[in-house]
């Protein structure tokens, strides 16, 4: 016997019994933006390596650690996206969708990190994000932060999730603290650990984001970021928290919150949560004004977030909020035998014309009524259709109720779709 395959550690199979849940948090979030006038963007999902080390930066763990990078037959190096943003700037300076114009955009789809797999984070894991160019006003990252407000109220999980806020500044001024930073840093070298040590001199704002306690409890007498800032930074940061606080959205300012991606400027903010355990990141985004100029295009100020599709997933269910997820099956037409499989077929295809958003399944493979209640049973049905020989001769058809009270009934079958449409509401 042939040895059997697995999938790739890390990279999982959506079941047909996971998949519902999955179309119903896409369908949510589909109709979230549509509200707000955004239109989607679909990427490749491989680019050029030196796309995402430009972006993201060489020296962070996504680059030198997570990416899946190979070369092709060209010998060009190619890389499975990590993340989306970098992308989706690239696609809109190509097609110069940015140039001197406003662009809102969003898009969904697998993205690739190999690191250690743990629950509602994996190597391919799916993401959903929006962007926004074209804008650089504290109204556009308020209603940023509305919208995903917005998507939590959708999904009835919003007293889960906690909003923490921060600024990061300019470039210049993180410039200027990044020096006092590094150099208390320095005068602490022992008492940093591995990593904080690396980053120390590659990334130092990325220390503050540790999560050792010891070492938060040092960072607790460094330099305060806050402390390097402008009357500009201070005056946007201020118009954003005064535009979520006259739309009731509670936050709290986290000024060790840096984001992990080095792109990120000014605004920055998370949707972190405690139900699913240690606390952890659902949402999180921010604005990244040099980006587009840095790959190339013209300078063009930008904000945006992405969510992990998994830990969503993950959170729903956790908190038994799935009672949005519709059933594979409505109804399940069960034949009393081989003559009537004929039958049945054109009146399940007559009731999916009359009724699209029904969902029939006519039973195939034979076998008597028992099994095939059974199997309407099983793939959570909610009716029961039955042809047997006398419905047949008689031109009906009966109706047994699976889930709801209801008595069994036979009606005409040139009258069952409006049966139906009445019964389901379809």
């Amino acid at each position: 016997m042939a040895k059997q395959i697995q999938a790739i550690r890390g990279m999982n199979d959506c079941l047909p019994e996971q998949s519902p849940l999955w179309q119903m948090v896409e369908s949510t979030l589909r109709q979230v933006v549509a509200s707000y006038g955004y239109s989607e963007m679909r990427m490749p999902i491989v680019e050029m390596t030196h796309l995402f080390q430009r972006a993201i930066g060489e020296v962070t763990d996504v680059v030198e650690k997570e990416m899946y990078t190979f070369e092709d037959r060209n010998g060009d190096s190619l890389t499975l996206r990590p993340e989306g943003t970098a992308g989706c700037v690239r696609a809109c300076i190509e097609h110069g969708l940015t140039y001197n114009q406003e662009r809102r955009v969003w898009y969904i789809g697998p993205m690739f990190r190999h690191e250690r797999p743990q629950k509602g984070r994996y190597r391919q894991f799916h993401q959903f994000g929006v962007e926004v160019f074209g804008l650089n006003g504290p109204d556009i990252d308020a209603e940023l932060i509305m919208l995903t407000a917005r998507l939590w109220q959708a999904f009835g999980i919003s007293e889960h999730l906690t909003l923490q806020l921060n600024t990061l500044g300019s470039s210049e001024e993180r410039a200027r603290y990044r020096e006092a930073l590094v150099a208390f840093l320095e005068q602490h070298k022992e008492r940093l650990d591995d990593d904080c040590r690396r980053r120390m001199y590659t990334n130092p704002l990325r220390v503050l984001d540790t999560k050792d306690a010891a070492i938060q409890t040092l960072l607790a007498d460094a330099p305060r970021l806050s402390d390097y800032f402008t009357d500009a930074t201070r005056a946007h940061f201020a118009g954003l928290k005064a535009l979520l606080e006259a739309a009731g959205i509670a936050y709290e300012v986290n000024e060790r919150l840096v984001r992990g991606l080095d792109y990120y400027n000014y605004t920055v903010f998370e949707w972190v949560t405690n139900s699913l355990g240690s606390q952890g990141t659902v949402c999180g985004g921010g604005r990244y004004d040099g980006l587009v100029e840095q790959l190339g295009g013209q300078a063009t100020p930008a904000v945006g977030f992405a969510m992990g599709m998994e830990r969503l997933v993950l959170l729903l269910e956790t908190l038994g909020k799935t009672d949005g997820v519709a059933k594979a099956v409505d109804v399940y037409v069960c034949i009393g035998s081989d003559a009537a499989l004929v039958n049945a077929m054109q009146l399940a295809e007559s009731l999916r014309n009359a009724l699209p958003q029904l969902r029939v399944m006519t039973h195939c493979g034979g076998g008597n009524f028992k099994k095939q209640f059974k199997r309407a049973d099983k793939v959570g049905a909610e009716i029961a259709l039955i042809l047997g020989e006398t419905e047949i001769a008689n031109g009906e058809v009966g109706i047994k109720y699976l889930r709801a009270e209801g008595e069994q009934l036979t009606v005409r079958q040139d009258e069952l779709a409006a049966v139906m449409a009445a019964r389901t509401g379809a």
